[in-house]
């Protein structure tokens, strides 16, 4: 299993201070709906205090939380992906702080600076298998309690 990784302490100081000369600090009361389903994703966040949990909508009446975040995580990858649209909502599940980053401006960046582009590309993907791989951990438990109850 991928070891669990925080954005901002995967980069190396210069690199992390590049990127953080970009961030604004942000916050969402509770019950703030960050962003929805098909959005445009053109910023992400890295929070520093408070919970967001990732939702995906079941029916049109549902939604269910497949993530829930905390401190230090990254809320945001589809700014680094065409078609550039958000693949899950977001809502802050507590009063929330957070840094802000507009996605172009990193972009900007990484173009600039394509040893920085690398490492960033390459912790998001690290943040992306592991998420992955929690998911799917919590699927086969799902469908093992399921199977068992249909015994």
């Amino acid at each position: 299993m991928t070891k669990a990784i925080k954005l901002l302490t995967a980069l190396p100081p210069p690199q992390r201070g590049r990127l953080m000369e970009l961030a604004r600090e942000v916050s969402f009361p509770e019950d703030t709906r960050i962003f929805e389903p098909g959005g445009t994703a053109d910023r992400f966040w890295v929070l520093r205090s408070g919970a967001v949990s990732l939702t995906q909508r079941v029916s049109s009446l549902q939604q269910a939380t497949v993530a829930s975040l905390g401190a230090g995580d990254l809320l945001g990858w589809s700014w680094l992906f065409p078609p550039y649209r958000w693949d899950f909502g977001a809502e802050a599940f507590s009063p929330v702080r957070a840094y802000e980053f507009d996605a172009a401006a990193v972009l900007a960046l990484c173009d600039e600076d394509p040893r920085l582009g690398l490492t960033l590309v390459r912790s998001v993907a690290e943040i992306l298998a592991h998420r992955l791989e929690m998911t799917r951990g919590q699927l086969m438990e799902q469908y093992a309690l399921h199977r068992r109850g249909s015994l």
